[in-house]
């Protein structure tokens, strides 16, 4: 997505993958306080890690208690977290009223920016540990009522905030029925149960890609300044 973004605009810039072991964070920090890296995107397990290593963080990664993107700024590691937009991008891309209240299933760091992107709406969170759940609604500053797993309550946006489906499992039964739009913020080779199952029902939905692509023009426009060319973007990833 950003080579295709960097090619369309011009920009001699490149955007590698570096793989970390779990634990290995501090080797990222050290290239990024010495090598020319302009910033990092971070993935899944190193966000937290991401957090406490950073000299400054934004109010998205303070409220949702994880780093995903990283700023090198005159030398000082700006934290940010561009999840927050990646699912306000993909409830937006299902095109339905604002004011629709939201399901959110799980209470992780995917849970936690769902909760901050909309918190303008009715928020529900249906965790497996309701403990977790209120955890997640104090440390995210929103107002939320927690509801026991496997109930969803109808005339609700569902988020799948979990990791459930990307590995092809389905989400437990009377998740999806009831639904007045789905977001699933999983992903991976496939298409997931859970966005197969809303398209044959004929309930709007928005795929991880679509909220990946939300996240990467986030972080885009804070790695060099400029609006993201998110149609290249997008088609650059549903192509890889």
């Amino acid at each position: 997505m950003h080579e295709a973004a960097y090619r369309a605009l011009g920009i001699d810039a490149s955007y590698v993958h570096i793989q970390v072991a779990s634990g290995g964070f501090p080797t990222v920090t050290a290239m990024l306080r010495t090598s020319d890296l302009d910033g990092v995107n971070v993935t899944m397990p190193h966000k937290a890690a991401a957090f406490e290593a950073v000299d400054a963080r934004s109010d998205l990664a303070h409220r949702t208690g994880a780093v995903n993107t990283i700023v090198v700024d005159r030398g000082r590691l700006v934290g940010d977290n561009t999840d927050v937009a990646g699912v306000r991008h993909a409830i937006d891309s299902l095109n339905l009223d604002d004011d629709l209240p939201v399901t959110i299933l799980g209470s992780g760091g995917a849970a936690s920016a769902a909760a901050v992107a909309l918190d303008d709406r009715r928020i529900l969170i249906c965790a497996r540990d309701p403990d977790a759940a209120g955890v997640l609604a104090r440390r995210t500053a929103i107002a939320a009522d927690i509801v026991p797993w496997g109930y969803i309550p109808p005339g609700t946006i569902l988020v799948n905030a979990t990791p459930i489906g990307m590995k092809g499992e389905n989400l437990p039964s009377g998740f999806i029925e009831g639904a007045v739009g789905i977001v699933d913020m999983a992903y991976g080779p496939s298409v997931t149960p859970t966005v197969t199952a809303a398209s044959h029902a004929g309930t709007p939905f928005a795929d991880g890609i679509t909220m990946l692509v939300g996240q990467a023009a986030a972080a885009f426009r804070l790695f060099v300044g400029l609006e993201a060319p998110m149609d290249i973007m997008e088609t650059a990833a549903r192509s890889a």
